[in-house]
């Protein structure tokens, strides 16, 4: 019997890949930290497909959490910060959504246009649902 390539199993017909949920949200860090570093470097911006890559990502962790929230009650992770509450968005995950800096959504946060909940000494956790209203009607001036 034959084994698949490694990473075979993921790859879809059309070139696109599967992530598995459960690894989703690494993934989704692991972007957001280089989409940010470059972001800081050169001041582009990050690209609305891609916005919308890592949006699904963070679908797709949420999922992961909050199917593992209900099979395993105890965290196992040692990742050295708090972690936001299950159904949140960092401010380096709403950074990389928005297209901005995580300083700038922290100054958003600091003016009151977006909500957000502080779970650590200098982590945020920001509700997705009030992000995306910000994302989607920052420009309307009837709300």
């Amino acid at each position: 019997m034959s084994h698949p390539e490694p990473g075979r199993t993921l790859l879809r017909g059309d070139g696109s890949v599967i992530v598995p949920a459960c690894v989703a949200g690494e993934v989704l860090r692991s972007l957001v930290r280089d989409l940010t570093a470059r972001v800081r470097a050169d001041g582009g911006e990050v690209a609305p497909t891609v916005r919308e890559v890592l949006y699904a990502l963070h679908t797709a962790a949420q999922h992961a959490e909050l199917f593992d929230s209900v099979t395993a009650p105890f965290d196992s992770s040692d990742t050295g910060t708090p972690p936001a509450p299950s159904g949140t968005v960092s401010v380096t995950e709403a950074a990389a959504l928005m297209g901005c800096t995580p300083r700038y959504v922290r100054t958003l946060i600091a003016a009151g246009h977006l909500p957000a909940e502080r779970v650590g000494v200098r982590v945020w956790a920001l509700d997705p649902t009030a992000l995306d209203h910000y994302r989607h009607h920052r420009g309307d001036t009837a709300a």
